[in-house]
């Protein structure tokens, strides 16, 4: 068996966009699974409810010993209905594997300082607001954890699959915004400087009075505070790609 681990496949460069939106809808883009790889093998690359796939998977990057896997991505890919607010463009699939990389840097992050338990409560609670604001539940009578499980099904994963995915993406966030967050201060000539050279003409363009500064402080809070926090993310996932291992596997092309 290799020392090589598999983890499953949740910017101003790549995650940080990301970020911003799932901070923007309270709370990415995540997974869960943990296993042992040496490269290609036969692996299902879905639930049995998607239609019982089995496919070769095969390696797509390497990221210092962590795998990320064809199967990854389609996960990754399949995960974007999850999201009450949809991005309009659909990610590449170069942009998807530099998302689980940036992803993968995190999670080792948070294995070297380990974090306090995400309980199930506290995903089952997220989970249930979720439900109530993804438009496409609808039809399936999501308020119904009968409606919620097909929904989840039609996507290609179980609830319980589902839950821990969103577990990971939970603690994710939390590391992003207790190591980079927190120490960030906005103060008020950022704000005012915010306001009228950025919000103003945003709004003269479309021929519309702007709200009062005061009126609107915190929304300005934290938009300066989640670009700050963007640009301290890129940098350190920068830092993190350059002292470590990060490679990308082009097809037909053998690991060492």
């Amino acid at each position: 068996m290799s020392n090589l681990s598999h983890r499953s496949g949740g910017a101003s460069r790549r995650w940080g966009l990301a970020l911003a939106c799932v901070l923007a809808i309270a709370m990415l883009c995540g997974v869960a699974c943990l296993g042992q790889g040496t490269g290609n093998r036969e692996q299902g690359t879905g639930s049995a409810s998607a239609g019982e796939r089995v496919a070769l998977d095969r390696v797509v990057a390497v990221v210092n010993e962590d795998l990320i896997l064809e199967s990854d991505l389609d996960e990754e890919a399949r995960m974007v209905a999850f999201q009450p607010i949809r991005v309009q463009e659909v990610a590449t699939r170069g942009q998807l594997i530099e998302r689980l990389i940036d992803r993968d840097l995190i999670l080792q992050q948070i294995r070297l300082l380990p974090q306090a338990a995400i309980e199930d409560a506290q995903v089952d609670s997220e989970l249930r607001v979720l439900r109530m604001n993804i438009p496409e539940c609808v039809a399936y009578g999501c308020e119904t954890d009968a409606g919620w499980e097909r929904y989840v099904a039609a996507q290609g994963f179980t609830v319980e699959e589902l839950r821990e995915r969103w577990r990971q993406r939970m603690e994710v966030l939390r590391f992003i915004e207790a190591r980079f967050r927190m120490g960030i201060r906005i103060s008020q000539a950022e704000m005012d400087a915010y306001y009228a050279g950025t919000l103003v003409p945003a709004y003269a363009k479309e021929k519309v009075n702007a709200p009062a500064e005061a009126a609107i402080a915190d929304k300005i809070q934290e938009i300066l505070l989640q670009q700050q926090v963007d640009k301290l993310l890129d940098d350190w996932l920068t830092s993190l790609r350059a002292e470590g291992s990060v490679r990308i596997v082009k097809p037909g092309e053998d690991l060492p």
